[in-house]
């Protein structure tokens, strides 16, 4: 398989700029696991958690939170949407989201500057009502989906007034420069602390991670988004199934088994890069059971 030629990391420079990184609980999805790995039993479900991250600059103060996890009122979902969870016999429970989870440490939606969408998945979107002082960043792959979305397509998954007129910025990776194994990556803020990856369209169109230093000596953390549904597929003790009834959880599953192995190089490389996973079952139950890493606490640097 063909992995894009490895570039180093930027090093730090004096006084450099990095992220405070907290994770945020917005809810929980239960599905089949042989839905997204090839070595589940059948009957076998996993409850996973939807992870939701706060990202604060410590320079400029500035909040990015990359994905809201699902939406309370997720019953007010597409009607495309709600049968298609029914029909794949998912089960949503969301006792706290992520404007609740940012509570905890006195934030309001109000207060964050950037929300950054992985992928429009229900699960990852959340409700984008309550951010309205928010520059949305959203992959520009996915702006077909929206503009002609529910109800201009009554079957569309995607809700054409997900996204606030005005302040959703489409992002185009075409002209990004490369980015250790990653093609392209936008130095978002301009001095190396917050990298928006292009993650391809193996999982769907428009499907962004983000890479981001979490110490002026070295240390990062990669938000790996849908890019993979479980350490095993980056491990390489599972690999993507093609479901009987469902087919495959990605678009292109050979497309998102090139992004896996990219992320697969960069863990290899960069033995101080944490990968964390949208749907981080290991993390979040160590996590749950410190106490540690959920907002106002952070999550520890490498």
């Amino acid at each position: 398989m063909e992995v894009h030629h490895a570039t180093e990391l930027p090093a730090d420079k004096p006084g450099q700029a990095y992220c405070l990184v907290s994770a945020l609980e917005a809810g929980f999805c239960e599905l089949p696991l042989d839905y997204i790995i090839d070595t589940a039993k059948p009957g076998d479900r996993v409850n996973l958690p939807c992870l939701a991250f706060l990202l604060r600059h410590t320079k400029t103060n500035d909040t990015f939170v990359f994905d809201l996890g699902i939406r309370k009122d997720h019953e007010n979902l597409t009607p495309g949407y709600l049968e298609r969870i029914g029909q794949m016999t998912f089960k949503l429970h969301v006792p706290s989201d992520a404007a609740d989870a940012l509570a905890k440490g006195g934030l309001a939606p109000p207060d964050i500057t950037y929300v950054c969408y992985s992928h429009l998945h229900f699960d990852h979107v959340g409700d984008a009502a309550p951010y309205t002082r928010a520059t949305f960043l959203v992959g520009a792959g996915a702006r077909p989906l929206v503009e002609s979305g529910y109800p201009h397509d009554p079957q569309s998954l995607f809700d054409a007034a997900l996204l606030p007129p005005g302040r959703t910025h489409w992002l185009d990776p075409a002209q990004w420069p490369p980015l250790g194994p990653f093609p392209h990556a936008l130095d978002l803020h301009g001095d190396g602390s917050l990298y928006v990856v292009d993650a391809g369209a193996g999982h769907m169109p428009g499907h962004l991670n983000v890479l981001a230093r979490t110490s002026d000596d070295g240390g990062w953390v990669y938000l790996a988004g849908d890019a993979a549904h479980d350490h095993r597929l980056l491990s390489g003790a599972a690999r993507i199934p093609e479901h009987d009834v469902w087919g495959c959880a990605h678009r292109d599953g050979a497309q998102a088994a090139l992004h896996m192995a990219r992320i697969r190089k960069l863990g290899e490389t960069y033995p101080r890069v944490r990968v964390m996973l949208a749907h981080d079952v290991p993390w979040y139950e160590l996590a749950r059971e410190s106490g540690r890493g959920f907002w106002p606490d952070t999550i520890d640097s490498l």
